[in-house]
């Protein structure tokens, strides 16, 4: 099996997602369960179903934290070169065309998070990042066409 790399802050993430699914939100669901049941007949119950339902749902999101958090291998950045974009680092960019600026935090699949600028360096961009120093410049080809970036600098 593959090893799901993460970051410290992104192993925490999981650990009280789990914690969330196997405590509150499976009270929640044994509590509709119950309720359901106390209506009657369960062969034409539209809320036993939607119960039942979100019970598998959250014993599946169990399992798969389970299973991710088993292969978890942590990150640190012991060892790598602050220089360098890496496994967690936040690297700063300016985009060569609009002259904007835009700083990644660049992270495993399983902590992707592109609205909070949290990208995974299995991404095209995180990808091409990898490995870059400040003044380096990055020519990316991505669905939406070519982007052309600066690295300012690398934390």
């Amino acid at each position: 099996m593959d090893r799901v790399y993460l970051t410290p802050e992104g192993h925490d993430k999981l650990i009280k997602e789990l914690e969330t699914f196997k405590g509150p939100k499976r009270r929640e669901i044994a509590a509709a369960l119950a309720h359901a049941r106390s209506l009657g007949d369960l062969s034409e119950n539209a809320e036993y179903d939607a119960a039942k339902e979100a019970l598998a749902e959250n014993e599946r999101r169990i399992n798969e934290l389970t299973d991710k958090l088993s292969r978890a291998e942590l990150v640190h950045d012991t060892g790598v070169l602050r220089d360098t974009a890496h496994l967690g680092a936040k690297v700063r960019l300016r985009d060569l065309d609009s002259d904007c600026r835009i700083t990644y935090s660049l992270v495993g699949p399983e902590e992707s998070d592109p609205i909070n600028d949290k990208i995974s360096v299995v991404s095209p961009v995180g990808k091409a990042l990898l490995g870059k120093k400040a003044g380096d410049e990055v020519v990316i080809d991505v669905p939406a066409g070519t982007l052309r970036y600066k690295v300012e600098s690398v934390e």
